[in-house]
């Protein structure tokens, strides 16, 4: 099971989602981690998860209709030996589910 750490930009994107958009969050995060606990490197094709542009360890995955919504990340130092360690650095809501 991956660990994880959220930064205060994060925290505060987070806060700011209504609850219909965090349960779609949580839903992506769970398959999300489901990809990382295959070993495969392999994600569900609807979170179309990417590095972002030129970035050497920012990553993104996005949910929701026409992938509106996003959350960017980056992978640390394990906390536990051979399991992955996930940052949390931000989030935009899926607005469509206002």
């Amino acid at each position: 099971m991956p660990t994880y750490a959220r930064s205060a930009r994060f925290m505060r994107d987070h806060g700011g989602l209504s609850a219909a958009q965090k349960k779609e969050f949580r839903k992506a995060v769970e398959l999300f981690v489901a990809g990382l606990a295959s070993g495969t490197g392999r994600f569900h094709p609807s979170l179309r998860v990417h590095r972002l542009g030129s970035t050497i360890d920012v990553w993104s995955l996005t949910w929701g209709k026409g992938g509106k919504g996003r959350a960017t990340f980056r992978f640390g130092e394990p906390a536990r030996p051979g399991e992955p360690h996930v940052e949390w650095l931000g989030v935009t809501p899926d607005h469509s589910l206002y």
